[in-house]
């Protein structure tokens, strides 16, 4: 049976429960979730800035997960990887659990081709494209991630697309997915990208500005399906504000 167990009602073997804590109140991220593919396996979204992929922390209901299965009613919808809180962009859900795992293999080994867009800072100085690669550690408790010497763990292709005002667009493509890596690896150039609240310097609390969002979208998602073989190819439809 579903629905709500009654505090005196009787013990039944077999019988499955499910229970949950209440959730706090949690500030709503005022933006929405764009859907930009969706098939019988696969659910494909553009996650607007600030808000989390899955619930972690202070974040439980107001993240992309919570709302799309609410929203779509797919309450087994399950993501195939992470995209960083303040990182907009291109997100993919699994809408079987049973095939959730061929797709977060594709994403361990490196078998999807991701495309980023930034704007950041423009230093002539600094050549590009360029290839960067670093060790980087993030320890538990710490907000920000740091480069360490030793044997790289993180590789980022950097491209300039253009520039003007001291601000330029880049082209950032990573072939590793270390915690806040693009933002490292730009702030470690001396070009730390628009808005970023941690990197080079790490912001004090306070409330979010949602005025201000980071300028990093997860623009472009390539792979081959593991199950059908087919090429797929999926493209952002936000554009990062901003005066380049």
């Amino acid at each position: 049976m579903d629905g709500v167990v009654a505090a005196d009602e009787p013990y039944a073997a077999g019988r499955y429960l499910w229970f949950h804590r209440d959730f706090a109140p949690e500030p709503r991220v005022p933006f929405e979730i764009r859907i930009v593919h969706r098939d019988a396996r696969l659910l494909v979204v553009d996650k607007p800035h600030f808000l989390a992929t899955t619930p972690r922390g202070s974040h439980i209901t107001e993240t992309a997960v919570a709302r799309l299965r609410h929203g779509l009613g797919l309450p087994l919808l399950q993501p195939a990887h992470r995209l960083d809180r303040l990182t907009a962009g291109l997100v993919l859900f699994v809408v079987r659990p049973e095939d959730r795992g061929a797709y977060q293999t594709l994403f361990r080994d490196r078998g999807v081709r991701k495309e980023y867009e930034a704007v950041a800072a423009y230093d002539p100085a600094v050549e590009l494209p360029r290839t960067v690669r670093s060790r980087i550690v993030k320890e538990r408790g710490v907000l920000a991630a740091r480069e360490v010497p030793g044997e790289p763990n993180s590789e980022t292709r950097i491209e300039l697309l253009e520039h003007r005002g001291g601000l330029g667009r880049y082209r950032l493509l990573p072939a590793t997915g270390q915690t806040h890596q693009l933002r490292v690896h730009m702030s470690g150039l001396g070009l730390p990208i628009l808005h970023d609240p941690v990197y080079p310097v790490v912001r004090a609390d306070g409330p979010e500005d949602f005025g201000r969002p980071l300028s990093l979208l997860a623009r472009t998602l390539e792979f081959t399906d593991p199950f059908t073989g087919a090429s797929r190819r999926f493209e952002s439809r936000l554009r990062l504000s901003g005066p380049v």
